[in-house]
């Protein structure tokens, strides 16, 4: 294969999903340090937490508008950049306060990116399935880095070097995407922004029965994957009494399978259907839910791994399906705005799971979880068994 520029834009756009999953996932190994210096309690960690994933959100739909209007290339480095800013504000925190600042900061820059990455592969990929699926290794590429890094690090010298190290990695790639990436033609540079942020296109887009449909999965997806990111490693130190390194390296395995599986959703989503490949991550992820709870010994640690890694690589298969819905002069602005939509949801798991945990326990709040991914798989055979046309 010869190597193309495609391929250029394609390795870095996932690099600086890369830097950004890093920033936030090197939190939650560190929450019980954290949440022991400022004493607070799971509760409370999680809604700082859920910032930071709101304000990720919220930035979804913004990013695709700032996209349209100067093109994807600056969009991403102002992504990139601030999340090194931020991550190094993070780790300064002086009270818990700031910390939640700081959180909801990172999240909104770190947010800029995905939406507008994915309308510029859009621009040199016809395989849209696979892209998206070799673009969303950046996620798992973090999660088997970050958390072994964060959990040593915090280990020996504290939380604080542990979460600085977003900023460590953040710096040299966005460098490298300065220097390798194109400027990219803007696709609406005339247009005023207030015209891209009224409501009523907005609800005529999300009304469509397609992606309604498919914003539901989404929603649910991101709500499960979002409170996992979040407490993994917690509910391993606590309902399965495991070390805090431990736990690190188990939270790592998971993101090592979504690393080595989303390619092959996102293509098996191309080949066999959009709704296959998600009902399949569904049910694979809640049998791995259970696992987790229930499954005894380290076999049953290690089952659990693979079967949530497996069934939260759901994006790679639910993500394609809205680009299926979308005209391309919406692939920017509209993938942006069905993400906000549903990452906001999403961005409530961790305070949900968190409140859930410190109430009735893990298992609780695991089976809540458990339940969602059930009723998704539900409702999509309900829509192809009746086809209804969703």
């Amino acid at each position: 294969m010869v190597w193309a520029y495609r391929h250029t834009v394609l390795a870095l756009c996932t690099v600086a999903f890369f830097a950004t999953m890093v920033a936030r996932l090197a939190i939650s190994p560190v929450v019980p340090a954290i949440t022991a210096e400022f004493e607070v309690s799971n509760t409370v960690i999680g809604i700082a937490l859920s910032g930071m994933w709101l304000a990720y959100a919220l930035s979804q739909f913004p990013s695709g508008v700032l996209g349209d209007r100067y093109g994807e290339r600056f969009v991403i480095l102002v992504a990139v950049g601030g999340t090194a800013v931020t991550s190094l504000l993070l780790a300064l925190s002086p009270v818990f306060a700031a910390f939640v600042v700081f959180a909801a900061l990172l999240g909104g820059v770190a947010g800029l990116h995905y939406t507008v990455g994915t309308a510029l592969l859009t621009r040199t990929h016809d395989d849209i399935g696979f892209a998206i699926g070799v673009h969303t290794i950046g996620s798992p590429a973090a999660g088997l880095l970050a958390p072994i890094a964060a959990a040593w690090i915090g280990s020996q010298y504290g939380w604080r070097p542990a979460v600085a190290v977003g900023a460590l990695v953040a710096v040299p790639v966005f460098a490298l995407f300065a220097l390798q990436i194109r400027p990219t033609e803007p696709r609406r540079p005339d247009q005023p922004m207030r015209d891209r942020f009224e409501l009523a296109p907005a609800l005529a887009l999300l009304g469509r029965p397609p992606i309604l449909f498919t914003l539901l999965m989404a929603l649910v997806g991101a709500f499960v994957w979002q409170s996992i990111a979040s407490f993994l490693p917690t509910f391993l130190i606590e309902h399965r009494g495991q070390s805090a390194t431990l736990a690190g390296v188990v939270f790592s395995a998971y993101f090592v399978v979504q690393g080595l599986v989303k390619v092959g959703v996102g293509a098996a989503s191309d080949r066999y259907g959009r709704e296959a490949a998600t009902a399949g991550c569904m049910i694979t992820a809640a049998v791995g839910m259970v696992a987790f709870v229930a499954a005894p010994g380290p076999l049953g640690i290690a089952a659990a791994v693979v079967l949530l890694g497996v069934g939260l690589s759901w994006a790679a298969a639910v993500e394609p399906r809205f680009i299926d819905h979308l005209s391309e002069a919406e692939r920017s602005t509209g993938f942006g705005l069905v993400r906000t939509v549903y990452l906001v949801i999403g961005a409530l798991g961790p305070v949900i799971v968190g409140l859930l945990a410190d109430l009735a326990g893990w298992a609780v709040s695991f089976g809540v979880l458990t339940g969602l991914l059930l009723l998704v798989f539900v409702l999509i055979l309900v829509n192809w068994a009746l086809d209804l046309g969703y």
